[in-house]
């Protein structure tokens, strides 16, 4: 695998992940608990899509394609994205849409933390513009870990279901190959491997504030950021997310 090939699949990997999230997160506008809630997580929806916009473009840059970060959103199929499968998970309650955001926020801010040192100055610039965001979605998704595990036993009870649900994809996060020994060896991003301890040390402080269980994971599911498979939802989303470009090619606003 050459250098320019990982890069692209690298950028790829986040922008698809901060897109697809994105999305999801925007399900919930004008279907939020209270409005105050349904507007943060709006703006939420709207840092990620931010954040895949400048990725994107980036990737398309580099590919050399003369395709633009609209093309890369919009006229790929499912098999073609590469973000995680925690980020293409439904949003079925509040409580799912917290877990979800809280362990992916986490995995986040480590990473976008680590580009402080990165010799892609356009990444490293990238990541310094966006880790103001993502600090804040990584407090915002804490504090209602808190509050919906140490609250009622009805919100205790929820959000530790969803919590066993999810942290089945948590693996795939923090799980190095190719692409990121390529990327960690070119001085690009970080060794993921070094980051396992830190994430992991903020979910079990978050979780014994929560006072919720850490599931007792064998098994992690993988294969969103190599290509190899993702769930049906994925499939779902980009239905939505793709419904005008396809069904008006090129139009334009």
């Amino acid at each position: 695998m050459t250098l320019a090939d990982a890069k692209y699949q690298y950028l790829l990997r986040m922008g698809d992940n901060a897109l697809i999230l994105g999305h999801r997160l925007s399900e919930w506008c004008g279907h939020g608990p209270i409005l105050e809630q349904d507007i943060a997580m709006t703006n939420i929806a709207l840092d990620q899509v931010g954040q895949a916009r400048s990725l994107l473009q980036y990737a398309a840059q580099l590919e050399g394609k003369g395709r633009t970060e609209d093309d890369l959103a919009y006229k790929r199929d499912v098999m073609e994205y590469r973000n995680v499968l925690l980020v293409e998970q439904p949003n079925e309650d509040f409580a799912y849409t917290i877990v979800r955001q809280f362990l992916f926020d986490a995995f986040n801010f480590l990473l976008h933390k680590s580009f402080v040192n990165s010799k892609d100055e356009h990444l490293k610039a990238i990541a310094e513009k966006s880790l103001k965001e993502i600090t804040y979605h990584l407090r915002y998704s804490s504090e209602w870990m808190i509050r919906l595990g140490d609250g009622t036993a009805e919100s205790h009870q929820k959000i530790q279901t969803a919590l066993d649900d999810l942290f089945i994809y948590t693996g795939e996060l923090l799980t190095p190959d190719a692409v990121d020994q390529t990327i960690f060896e070119a001085g690009i991003g970080p060794d993921l491997t070094t980051l396992q301890p830190a994430y992991q040390a903020k979910i079990d402080e978050i979780l014994q504030q929560a006072t919720l269980q850490k599931p007792e994971v064998k098994y992690m599911q993988s294969g969103g950021k190599d290509g190899r498979m993702h769930t049906e939802y994925l499939g779902y989303i980009l239905a939505e997310l793709q419904f005008v470009q396809r069904a008006y090619p090129n139009m334009e606003w």
